[in-house]
């Protein structure tokens, strides 16, 4: 087992080169949901994507393709933190229509107004990825409360979206991380294998 030590060694090295995949591949979003298998999310009603921080990618892109795949259908929602040790709460938005403010941490989310979702698709920034759903967030573990959370309630699928260049041959798992069930990069998609999948 890998101690938190490694973890955050780890993260501090995944964060400069998320950075510099940034800047060597502007377009890496636009080119990940180019990726998608379009028809294998017609199944989700509610998806829950994020405001990207930093070298985060931007959700935008893959975010629009399932929306605009059946107009109409499908509802988006984006994570509200309200304090550090909660799990996230997902508020619907609607992309051309809704002013956003900000969260606990600043980070832009829909007003209070907004009806509260449980979704059923999660698309998840992280700093690094492996082929068996291994996913090293931040480090707050918002993410891993909030998915452990909405899958006691549930059903949720949980695509990362990533940089090719973020792929470890396996990320360091602790008991309570969370796994993702698929993976999205400007190269390829990635469905994680399961039993009973």
């Amino acid at each position: 087992m890998t101690g938190p030590l490694d973890k955050k060694a780890l993260r501090i090295e995944m964060r400069v080169l998320r950075r510099r995949l940034l800047e060597e591949q502007p377009d890496a979003a636009e080119r990940a949901a180019r990726r998608l298998p379009l028809s294998r999310f017609a199944r989700f009603s509610i998806v829950g994507a994020y405001c990207a921080v930093g070298s985060e990618l931007d959700p935008g892109p893959v975010l629009n393709a399932i929306l605009n795949f059946d107009p109409g259908r499908v509802k988006a929602a984006l994570p509200v933190a309200v304090d550090r040790d909660s799990p996230l709460q997902f508020r619907q938005w609607r992309p051309r229509e809704d002013t956003l403010i900000v969260d606990a941490f600043g980070i832009p989310c829909p007003a209070d107004t907004s009806p509260e979702l449980l979704p059923n698709l999660m698309i998840t920034p992280l700093l690094a990825f492996d082929r068996q759903g291994g996913r090293l967030g931040q480090g707050a573990g918002h993410y891993d409360r909030t998915l452990k959370t909405l899958r006691r309630q549930r059903p949720v699928f949980v695509l990362g979206l990533a940089y090719s260049g973020q792929e470890l041959p396996a990320v360091p798992m602790l008991e309570h991380d969370q796994r993702l069930d698929a993976i999205v990069t400007e190269t390829e998609y990635i469905e994680v294998a399961r039993e009973g999948r």
